[in-house]
């Protein structure tokens, strides 16, 4: 096991064993800052002498990986974090309450225009994207606060959303000129002519000429505007869809198929700029690397072959030894919870501190193992989840007189896991 160490000036240093940090917390020659990972603190000074270290990271629009490789190939670190994509539901959800509790509290407030300065600040983002790009921040000064890191490599992508859709724009750069309503007013007229003016439902047997483009996925439901989720009706069709009295065959599409991709666009470009110390590659090199290495295809271990990039053998072999046997599975989660009450109006207070010392994602050790809290109760018991938030049905139901808690509630939850595999030796 490996336990990371400070100085008592709080400089990170290099690595020691279990054994080496048991003797020194057992000598009083140290002290426990983190239990995940384990890290000590020295008591006493010492050199500051350190060995090259390098973080690679994998970025990503919902998972990051992120593992730290010494100039011998040995992997010193591993883990992989889950980032936020609910921050957009969450901020409509809070919208639909602040609305409704205006109109119900009849509160009447003069329009105010000129006090939107968000749209006007340079380099501005949305929530998400700046809690992405923070995701990615925080995890890289996590590192560097128990490690002495010396070089960090991203792996970054510059995605082509045109190409995505349509492959042939990389053979022919004039079809970035020609897009699928090329010839057409607008999207609309497309599907009138790619459907040839005939209801796709009763082919004209209605006799009904009024044509209508339906949405397959309905637009409440979050259907897309593009051509593959419209389809040409005819007016008696349509009403009769409608009304429920027949459902399409057809397959629609859903919006944000490529909301990942322009978020990745955006993110790569800020982390170049606030980190220009960093190193750029990309992700056709990692699996390269990643395949002579034979390690399956996960976030931490793409980014320990992107740590290892410059470590190839003269033989142009790659090879690694995995120091630590542990892997740090890591969730972000929201800072507080929002709703504070509940009720048609808003009547019945929700308890949002502790409930006899426990808050919510506070984590817990109960029969032995480590959980976190997803819900409580005033009688004084808790739901128990994992560090994916999976509900552990557990019977009878924990009660907090049974359970220790071991870390107060953070916005990055945080486990470890032992890895059921090494496989990485290997050309």
């Amino acid at each position: 096991m490996v336990v990371y160490v400070i100085n008592r000036h709080g400089k990170t240093l290099m690595p020691t064993t279990s054994r080496e940090a048991r003797i020194l917390l057992k000598e009083g020659k140290a002290k426990v800052v983190k239990r995940t990972p384990f890290t000590i603190k020295l008591l006493f000074g010492c050199g500051s002498t350190t060995q090259p270290l390098t973080l690679g990271v994998d970025t990503g629009s919902s998972k990051i990986g992120s593992a730290v490789v010494n100039d011998k190939n040995d992997v010193l670190y591993l883990s992989e974090i889950e980032i936020r994509n609910d921050i957009a539901d969450k901020m409509k959800q809070r919208s639909k309450y602040r609305r409704n509790r205006r109109n119900r509290k009849t509160r009447y407030r003069k329009a105010r225009w000129l006090n939107r300065k968000n749209s006007i600040k340079k380099d501005r983002f949305s929530p998400t994207m700046v809690s992405k790009i923070n995701s990615h921040l925080k995890e890289i000064n996590f590192v560097k606060s128990i490690l002495p890191i010396t070089n960090i490599i991203l792996e970054t992508a510059t995605f082509d959303p045109h190409a995505l859709k349509n492959p042939a724009v990389l053979n022919n750069k004039w079809l970035y000129q020609k897009g699928i309503n090329y010839g057409f007013a607008n999207t609309k007229a497309y599907v009138l002519d790619r459907d040839d003016y005939i209801c796709q439902n009763c082919k004209g047997k209605s006799k009904d000429s009024r044509l209508h483009v339906h949405h397959i996925v309905f637009r409440r439901n979050n259907g897309s505007d593009e051509q593959e989720n419209l389809i040409t009706l005819c007016k008696t069709c349509h009403d009769k869809l409608h009304d429920g009295e027949f459902t399409l065959k057809q397959n629609g599409k859903r919006k944000g198929q490529l909301k990942h991709v322009t978020q990745m666009n955006s993110i790569r470009q800020q982390l170049l700029r606030l980190l220009p110390e960093s190193i750029e590659t990309f992700g056709f090199i990692t699996k390269e690397h990643r395949q002579l290495m034979k390690l399956s295809k996960e976030h931490y271990y793409d980014a320990v072959a992107i740590a290892s990039l410059d470590n190839i053998q003269d033989n142009g072999l790659i090879s690694v030894d995995f120091k630590t046997k542990n892997i740090i599975f890591k969730k972000s989660v929201a800072d507080g919870d929002y709703q504070q009450s509940k009720g048609v109006r808003s009547e019945q207070r929700i308890p949002t501190g502790k409930i006899q010392g426990f808050r919510k994602f506070d984590k817990v050790k109960y029969l032995g193992r480590e959980y976190f809290i997803k819900g409580r109760m005033s009688t004084g018991y808790a739901i128990l989840m994992d560090i994916e938030g999976n509900k552990i049905n557990l019977k009878p139901i924990p009660k907090f007189g049974k359970m220790k808690r071991v870390s107060a509630r953070q916005t990055i939850l945080s486990a470890i896991h032992p890895m059921t595999e090494v496989t990485g030796v290997f050309a």
